[in-house]
């Protein structure tokens, strides 16, 4: 199985609009997934079919990329792995709050 990536997908397609574009090129797809945004629900544009045949799959991706979908030139090729991210912790450094400066309280020598 081969899984395809599909950008600059119109913010309004559906899966049924993607599947029936893939339809037109005399492709079956056998899944459709939209990207959409974690709070909204609302499609992030680009997204993924996959397609069991490697040769079909090859040639969906030659014969849909550039074509016109509501008006937008798609981009379909073979998705490729997620890039591994390292995890840093503590989001992006630095000191707390302090700014790493010593204030001055009002001149009071007690500190905290």
């Amino acid at each position: 199985m081969i899984k395809l990536f599909v950008g600059n997908l119109p913010y309004k397609a559906t899966e049924t609009d993607i599947e029936a574009f893939f339809a037109e090129a005399g492709v079956r797809v056998d899944s459709v997934n939209i990207l959409r945004d974690r709070f909204s629900g609302e499609a992030r544009g680009f997204g993924f079919v996959e397609i069991n045949d490697d040769a079909v799959a090859t040639q969906a991706a030659q014969t849909c990329n550039g074509r016109q979908l509501m008006g937008r030139a798609l981009v379909v090729n073979e998705a490729r792995p997620p890039e591994r991210r390292e995890r840093t912790g503590g989001g992006g450094g630095g000191a707390g709050g302090g700014g790493g400066r010593q204030r001055d309280f009002g001149g009071s020598k007690n500190r905290w």
